[in-house]
């Protein structure tokens, strides 16, 4: 949730001579800024910055926590300059040096030809994702998080939840092996968030989000029936977040993530649908689209739908869905993710920023082949050139072949309305 709108109005508001004058002006201010402060916003801390004083805090650890409640920028474009050759001392010496290679490594296969993300960067955001939600504050003493146990316990991979992450729990697993085997102290936790964050900024328009690396890896597996459900209803969902310290608000920026993705196993007659009409494109289409009318082969999770249509969680969905929702967006998912990627991370305040290793930023994306692919949005075959188009978005190419657009665009079916 923006903050900043209501904080410039209320500040205007007071400067304003004999405004707080007015009868109970001051005291409705004071509500006003209550509620936006805990109208779904994720504040809590995390880890060791719930105990540390401020003043035993390093200056990743003050950083930390001012995302943590609500402050400072989740995004970052500090570039990384004179970065040492890969087996060199210097690169030895620098925390941030051989991360700056496994970023590169990353971006060479998520970087689609069609200048979208492939399936590999959708497969590492959802990786990301799925490794630190393996942690709740009811469940906090048996450990997980952001852990790397996902890959490293060898059995919480195949939970039906984790289905289609197999592919790429096994390219990481053969990234972990292989800098290891070179002599680099990497961590599986790390390289799982370094990868969601290579992936959500090599997707064009995603944010280039504050990464940090030092996480402890753990081979134990992660609690059951901690990740989210496909037809979960919204109130299941929001204290599902709330008890992973993420807040409604919080909850409908990491949905939106969908916005790049081509479902396989929710629907197997569908598979390779997407969720908004621009598959591997990092934009805000998810959110009116789940909402409103959209082209036939757009594919509605039923617990988005749900979320978008609670009270808790409509205004932000919306807010979203309008003008300025782009940059709105991106700067609260990077915010919660960030939040998100330090669950069960004990020792913050001991992590090294390297948001530096990430790639640039894609502001603007128009591809060429989008006239293609408008047309098979709204074509609901699932076989032949309508299947070969579905793989070519999922591969990040370009789409050459050509389909008639012969359906018309759906509206999102009805739900039962929240109580």
């Amino acid at each position: 949730m923006h903050l900043p709108t209501i904080l410039t109005t209320t500040v205007a508001l007071a400067s304003v001579p004999g405004v707080l004058g007015h009868p109970g002006m001051g005291k409705a201010l004071g509500e006003i800024m209550s509620r936006q402060a805990d109208e779904g916003d994720s504040t809590e801390l995390l880890g060791d910055l719930v105990t540390l004083k401020d003043k035993d805090l390093t200056n990743v650890g003050k950083d930390i926590k001012k995302l943590l409640t609500g402050k400072g920028n989740p995004e970052s474009n500090e570039k990384y300059t004179k970065v040492p050759p890969k087996n060199s001392a210097a690169c030895k010496a620098d925390t941030c040096c051989i991360w700056n290679y496994i970023a590169k490594d990353m971006y060479g296969f998520m970087a689609g030809q069609s200048g979208r993300c492939t399936k590999w960067a959708r497969f590492a955001v959802r990786m990301g994702f799925h490794d630190a939600a393996g942690w709740s504050k009811s469940t906090a003493s048996q450990g997980n998080g952001a852990d790397g146990s996902i890959i490293l316990s060898k059995s919480e991979l195949d939970r039906s939840e984790n289905n289609g992450l197999q592919e790429m729990g096994a390219r990481f697993q053969q990234m972990y092996d292989n800098y290891r085997g070179q002599g680099w102290d990497i961590g599986m936790a790390d390289l799982i968030q370094m990868g969601a964050n290579v992936a959500t900024v090599t997707c064009p328009l995603g944010p280039r989000i504050k990464t940090y690396v030092g996480r402890k890896d753990s081979a134990t597996p992660a609690p059951d029936n901690l990740l989210p459900d496909v037809n979960a209803d919204a109130d299941s969902l929001i204290a599902l977040f709330r008890d992973k310290t993420i807040g409604p608000h919080g909850l409908v920026a990491l949905v939106g993530a969908h916005t790049t993705s081509q479902q396989m196993f929710v629907n197997e007659t569908r598979a390779g649908d997407p969720q908004d009409s621009t598959p591997g494109v990092w934009d805000v289409k998810f959110y009116p689209e789940t909402t409103g009318r959209a082209p036939a082969r757009v594919f509605r999770f039923p617990s988005d739908i749900k979320l978008s249509q609670h009270p808790t969680t409509k205004k932000e969905w919306k807010e979203f869905s309008g003008g300025g929702g782009q940059n709105h967006w991106n700067e609260d998912y990077a915010r919660e993710y960030i939040r998100l990627s330090l669950l069960g991370v004990n020792n913050i305040n001991k992590l090294t920023e390297c948001t530096k290793v990430l790639p640039p930023t894609t502001k603007k994306f128009s591809p060429s082949d989008q006239r293609k692919v408008e047309k098979w949005l709204n074509n609901t075959d699932h076989k032949g050139k309508a299947a070969k188009i579905a793989e070519n978005l999922l591969a990040g190419d370009l789409v050459v072949d050509d389909v008639p657009a012969t359906a018309s665009p759906t509206a999102p079916a009805a739900v039962t309305p929240a109580a």
